[in-house]
């Protein structure tokens, strides 16, 4: 294959692919989350199928009613803490049934503050247990308190004391929470039973139609981190000493954690495959959680492993040095757009000298591309002499063949890398660029000026840009890719942030352009004029 084909074919599946990516979850909606209302469930009609997608871990047997399934909602809420950026609700079986967020960048268009709990699913700090009568037991007798109504944890923390008093065992919650979302929890039983305990099933905060990665986290002291996505829980994943379990959305989650002794995780496959974390319990069990925004500097103030619980898909690896980043240069400048716009230039200049070798290739091809249609002419019937005369010809010019390939083989881990970091953070939530016109990074631009300037600069990329297609069809589909790209971002309400990357890359590859455009008449000019000292001498 000759190199233009090659440099054509790997545009369009670039462009394709990006089309792919960002489109298939507009085209193909995501099922919601399946909930089932759990508050009718009997001891006798829990499945014996049911106890096999859920093993507790080894050290403990577990009946069939471990993973019996819990009211998700109660008629009653015994305490409500309020801090400056939340609202948490503990309801009557001792659980966090409701955390509602108070900061305005999550208020919806009519003012509603975000509840990130879903109505009928599993909540923080549930119990259930192994013992089947004991479990039907335990989700129809209420806890106790020592404190009732509304506690005040916006300059400190707040602790509450949970009784339950069952026929075999009592069991004693006692919850320190933090003005951050952080808490402590310490659950003492006055006899072992075989119990387990869970940080809640996943937020559901945000039903966007973005391919996002959703579900539960687990990280193991030897710092492997396990992502089992929505839809994907086996139901048998059982983690040792595990240091770190997290149920998370886009930019929401809900953890429990333990640095010191781990936990004992195992996940439960609930609805068409979401996983649902536990922690086998003990008769003195301390956890710490958190229950929040995932935001860098709460989670490292809390403590800086926890920050590991924001991670990115298939791209975290180099997402995360990203983000990093970002959140470096925002530091410095305080504005998250300028941030954006700055980190876009740093990559153009670090990826410069592998473009500009690409680049320089790419013009060298394109001027040794009618020379190249005769040898294919003259070698038609011969390919073994064509490859010989052409490999000749590229080492005579010095053209790299594969020259052009390597810049964009390069911008694609770096554009989805950077798409997933720009999608997912949640400090780009509410962040202003320029008042009035871009005062939230992480919805789109009101006023579509980023996705026509996005369109207008891929076209004009085109036109500066050399190219040698020789199939219609195939430059067709080229020049009306800007165009399909801008219809693309103007329907569909893609984050303003991740929008103006596109433009200020696009802008920074176009002046690039014109650098290697201007070196390469020159390089030409200084060529013409050595052949013309030999031919004259």
């Amino acid at each position: 294959m000759e190199q233009q084909d090659l440099n054509k074919r790997l545009l369009l599946a670039l462009a394709l692919s990006f089309l792919v990516f960002v489109g298939y979850s507009y085209l193909f909606t995501p099922q919601q989350p399946i909930t089932q209302n759990e508050s009718n469930v009997s001891s006798k009609e829990a499945p014996q199928s049911v106890a096999k997608t859920a093993p507790a871990p080894k050290s403990v047997t577990t009946s069939q009613h471990a993973v019996k399934k819990a009211p998700g909602t109660t008629s009653k809420s015994l305490v409500t803490i309020t801090s400056n950026t939340f609202k948490m609700s503990i309801d009557e079986l001792g659980r966090i049934a409701q955390f509602e967020l108070l900061e305005e960048k999550y208020r919806n268009a009519e003012g509603h503050n975000l509840q990130i709990l879903g109505a009928n699913v599993a909540k923080p700090l549930e119990i259930r247990f192994s013992d089947a009568a004991l479990n039907d037991e335990a989700f129809k007798t209420p806890y106790s308190t020592t404190v009732n109504g509304n506690l005040d944890a916006k300059s400190a923390p707040v602790t509450v004391t949970l009784t339950q008093k069952l026929s075999k065992v009592t069991v004693t919650k006692i919850l320190k929470v933090e003005p951050t979302g952080a808490y402590h929890v310490e659950v003492k039983l006055s006899n072992h039973v075989p119990y387990f305990i869970t940080p809640g099933h996943r937020p559901m905060a945000d039903h966007s139609m973005y391919m996002l990665v959703r579900g539960a986290l687990v990280k193991t002291p030897d710092g492997v981190i396990t992502t089992i996505e929505d839809g994907d829980a086996k139901g048998d994943e059982v983690f040792k000493n595990a240091i770190l379990a997290s149920a998370f959305d886009r930019y929401v989650a809900t953890m429990f954690y333990d640095f010191k002794k781990g936990m004992n995780v195992t996940i439960l496959k609930v609805g068409e495959g979401d996983p649902l974390i536990f922690v086998e319990g003990t008769p003195d069990l301390t956890l710490g959680g958190y229950i929040g925004p995932k935001e860098y500097k709460i989670l490292k103030s809390i403590n800086p492993d926890l920050t590991d619980a924001i991670e990115f898909g298939w791209f975290t690896f180099l997402s995360k040095p990203f983000f990093k980043v970002l959140l470096w240069l925002n530091d410095m400048i305080g504005n998250w757009g300028w941030a954006i716009i700055l980190f876009t230039l740093l990559v153009k200049l670090v990826l410069f000298p592998l473009s500009y070798k690409g680049m320089m290739s790419m013009q060298k091809l394109k001027d040794l591309a009618p020379k190249m249609k005769e040898l294919k002419e003259k070698y038609k019937d011969d390919p073994a002499k064509l490859n010989m005369k052409m490999m000749e010809m590229y080492k005579k010019h010095g053209a790299n063949p594969m020259g052009g390939c390597l810049p964009m083989l390069l911008q694609i881990p770096v554009f989805f890398a950077l798409y997933r970091v720009l999608l997912n953070a949640d400090e780009l939530q509410g962040a202003v660029w320029i008042p009035g016109w871009i005062d939230n990074l992480a919805a789109a631009d009101p006023y579509y000026i980023l996705p026509v300037l996005m369109g207008v600069s891929m076209w004009f990329q085109q036109k500066i840009t050399p190219n040698n297609f020789t199939d219609p069809l195939q430059e067709k589909i080229f020049q009306f890719f800007p165009v399909l790209m801008a219809l693309m971002f103007i329907i569909m309400p893609f984050p303003s942030g991740l929008v103006l990357y596109w433009v200020v890359n696009n802008i920074f590859t176009i002046g690039q352009q014109y650098v290697i455009n201007k070196a390469y008449q020159k390089h030409k000019a200084a060529v013409a004029t050595a052949h013309k000292k030999g031919k004259d001498s």
